[in-house]
């Protein structure tokens, strides 16, 4: 359904550090950048990529919303999480572990990036 997902950064050094600790600890490599400067991350068929805004204007997140990451195991969830708060992210909601949800048993691992960007690492469970 999606092609790549895209989220905003005013200081793209900060983010890459981030990103690229993050991928590193799903197995993933490090970014790749654009004529542009856009960091650059493929990974699993699925890419995923950080601009400074084309319009000029600040970088801000999006209240509400949340871009999650597929895990293979709850270990690979814990390092991801561990990677990000270690690379300048910051761990939100609730600490990571095992919720109950409509569609199963779901681990769960959310963090904030540099920018304020929500993201989870998300393992299938059940």
């Amino acid at each position: 359904m999606f092609t790549h997902v895209m989220v905003g950064s005013n200081d793209l050094d900060a983010s890459q550090r981030f990103y690229d600790a993050l991928f590193a600890a799903i197995g993933g490599k490090g970014a790749m950048r654009d004529d542009k400067g856009r960091l650059i991350y493929m990974h699993d068929g699925a890419m995923f990529m950080v601009t400074q805004p084309i319009d000029g204007q600040p970088a801000c997140h999006a209240n509400g919303g949340t871009i999650g990451f597929a895990m293979a195991s709850v270990e690979q969830a814990d390092a991801w999480h561990a990677a990000g708060v270690a690379s300048g992210g910051a761990s939100c909601e609730d600490p990571p572990g095992l919720r109950d949800s409509a569609i199963g048993p779901l681990y769960l691992a959310y963090l904030r990036d540099p920018a304020g960007n929500k993201l989870c690492g998300l393992y299938r469970a059940g």
